[in-house]
């Protein structure tokens, strides 16, 4: 009896030992499993809530019916015209823009921006002396000046002429062989590489011409320079735009001549002497008073955290500014129509930026840094629109990775119009370069640039170059792009 009554104790120890294994085994089995990173993850943050992104769509749908845009940009290239900084048209536009945006009830309030005020004046360049040339005969150049120049004498300037491909060329010249004459800087815009769709890359390797040329020229004697349209437009339509002068370089006058010309004067200065005879009369005149239009969506739950969504409101005075940039402030204002149009309403606050003086100087740009450099923080994003009106293929984003992948929804969405592409940038926009260098994740559409060059800063940037329908693509793109912003359910990193 005793034996037994031992036997069922030991038995029964072994027992409560056993289960008290299997429970700390359990416990430390849960506890590493919770620690281990094998262990399932928990749930994905919401970016997009299911309404925001059916909000999205009814954007697009709404975007691509909607000829708001067109008749915005028409209104500023038909009625009121080229708008350079300190003109009439200037002044208008920024009148306009601002009763517009408030008539769709918007907030709106101008920015004062002090602009520079230059006009362009007389243009005419003549071949005088040439091989071959039939007595008493001259050959016309087409040219116009560049933004900033200085003008020539008023009788003009004869001189001959030297053609160089590109500063190389010139630092390898003596002195004697350029001071006293103009240079002729005859470096082409790569109509290929734009064709193949990279016409930013093309005309990033071409414009340095047409910035730092005069300065090169000047620093040898040189009187006047030329520089290659920077662009591919033919039809011998020249190609202006700003260059500057270097400070303690003499100021010479600067043009640029059409492909077609500076091919011309490259051939017959392979032949022998040439002779030009340049006239150019524009002015500086006065720093003129003018304005950022800014119009705000408030957002209902972080007011105080702004999008931006933007176009640059001056223009070039050759053409009437239908492209650059017409269209970019027109497809931000259909975004805000849009929105208020479909009663949206947006958790952070959406702010229509039609910037002024882009084109020569970016006083817009810089003024809105000087005075909201304080509230950077508090801007979540900003998109531009600067690239024409041709048909978008996605978005381009300047920002940290994390950001691709947080907009793969949207980009599926805007897949439906062949606009999904994202992609990353070193630089999405001119006038949010310094929102871009505060860290504030910046946007931009990527559009087709094939033929965009072809008429930027020409003659020919008119309305008739805007496909309607594209522009409504453009449209979609901003509308779902800068709602899309103004909803999301999580910050964007920084």
């Amino acid at each position: 009896m005793q034996r037994a009554s031992c036997y069922r104790k030991r038995h029964l120890l072994l027992v409560i030992a056993g289960f008290l294994a299997r429970s700390v085994l359990a416990q430390n089995v849960a506890s590493e499993a919770s620690a281990s990173p094998s262990a399932s993850p928990s749930p994905t943050p919401i970016v997009f809530s299911e309404r925001t992104l059916a909000d999205l769509k009814q954007l697009q749908q709404a975007a691509l019916s909607s000829d708001y845009a067109f008749r915005e940009v028409a209104y500023l290239s038909n009625n009121i015209g080229p708008r350079l900084t300190g003109s009439a048209q200037a002044t208008r536009a920024v009148e306009y823009v601002a009763e517009e945006m408030k008539a769709i009830g918007c907030q709106v309030q101008l920015e004062k921006v002090i602009v520079p005020h230059w006009v362009r004046g007389e243009e005419i360049g003549a071949l005088v002396q040439f091989p071959g040339q039939a007595k008493g005969t001259t050959q016309k150049i087409v040219l116009t000046a560049l933004g900033a120049s200085v003008a020539t004498p008023v009788e003009g300037i004869t001189a001959d002429l030297v053609c160089v491909r590109d500063f190389e060329e010139l630092k390898s010249l003596p002195r004697e062989k350029v001071s006293g004459k103009i240079v002729l800087f005859n470096h082409a815009f790569d109509k290929r590489m734009a064709g193949q769709g990279h016409g930013g890359e093309a005309y990033g390797q071409a414009v340095v011409y047409r910035s730092d040329s005069p300065s090169a020229a000047a620093k040898l004697g040189a009187v006047g320079c030329l520089v290659r349209s920077v662009g591919g437009a033919d039809y011998r339509l020249p190609h202006t735009g700003q260059t500057k002068y270097e400070d303690g370089v003499p100021k010479i006058p600067a043009a640029a001549v059409t492909g077609e010309d500076a091919d011309l004067v490259a051939a017959l200065t392979r032949e022998g002497a040439v002779k030009m005879k340049l006239i150019l009369t524009p002015q500086t005149l006065p720093d003129s008073e003018s304005a950022n239009v800014i119009a705000d969506i408030k957002g209902t739950e972080h007011p105080e955290q702004v999008i931006i969504v933007s176009g640059h409101l001056d223009s070039w005075d050759l053409g009437t500014g239908a492209i650059d940039d017409g269209a970019g402030v027109a497809v931000s204002m259909e975004a805000a129509h849009l929105i208020q149009q479909l009663h949206l309403k947006p958790k952070r606050t959406i702010r229509v930026i039609a910037w002024m003086n882009e084109e020569n100087g970016s006083a817009g740009s810089k003024g809105y840094a000087k005075d909201h450099a304080s509230d950077f923080m508090n801007h979540f994003a900003a998109i531009e629109t600067d690239g024409g009106a041709g048909h978008p293929l996605g978005i381009n984003i300047k920002g940290k990775p994390e950001v691709k992948a947080m907009f793969l929804p949207v980009g599926k969405v805007l897949q439906e119009s062949g606009a999904g592409i994202l992609s990353f940038v070193e630089h999405a926009g001119a006038d949010i370069e310094p929102l871009e260098k505060a860290g504030v994740p910046s946007f931009a559409p990527i559009q087709d640039s094939r033929f965009y060059f072809n008429y930027h800063h020409t003659a020919a940037d008119t309305l008739d170059k805007i496909v309607p329908h594209e522009l409504q693509e453009n449209a979609a793109v901003i509308a779902v792009l800068s709602y899309a912003l103004a909803s999301m359910e999580q910050p964007l990193p920084r």
